[in-house]
């Protein structure tokens, strides 16, 4: 069985997911993942938001070793060096994210990408998934 890493964060299972942020209804920032007061105003009026599935590629790099906590993936013999972007959601807001690809050579700055699901790692028999971007 598939589970989200955290479920909260996308509308996954849907064909199309969408990450999950929201906005302030006072001063119209936009926070991912959704809060319940605005990071610019302090407000407590956030509403939640759909973000836009596709964005472009700001920054990149490649990951070479597990992360720190709360890394939750594979490590060891087990891990394989992935890529890490910062993609900008239409003028809404900027998403740190895996990304699909870590070959320098087929990343570009400025490239379009979209929000898929990818598998993380097992856990009891549940394959257990996350957000990233991949080229479009």
């Amino acid at each position: 069985m598939q589970k989200a890493l955290a479920p909260d964060i996308t509308t996954w299972p849907d064909e199309q997911p969408q990450l999950i942020g929201s906005q302030c209804e006072g001063c119209g920032a936009t926070a991912f993942p959704a809060q319940t007061r605005c990071p610019k105003c302090s407000a407590a009026g956030m509403t939640e938001l759909a973000l836009p599935r596709r964005g472009t590629l700001i920054a990149w790099t490649t990951q070479g070793f597990p992360p720190g906590p709360p890394y939750k993936g594979p490590t060891g013999r087990r891990f394989e060096p992935f890529g890490v972007g910062l993609v900008q959601l239409g003028d809404i807001i900027r998403v740190e994210g895996r990304l699909t690809e870590c070959d320098p050579g087929r990343l570009e700055f400025g490239m379009q990408v979209e929000l898929t699901m990818i598998p993380l790692t097992v856990v009891d028999g549940d394959e257990i998934v996350t957000f990233a971007f991949q080229p479009v």
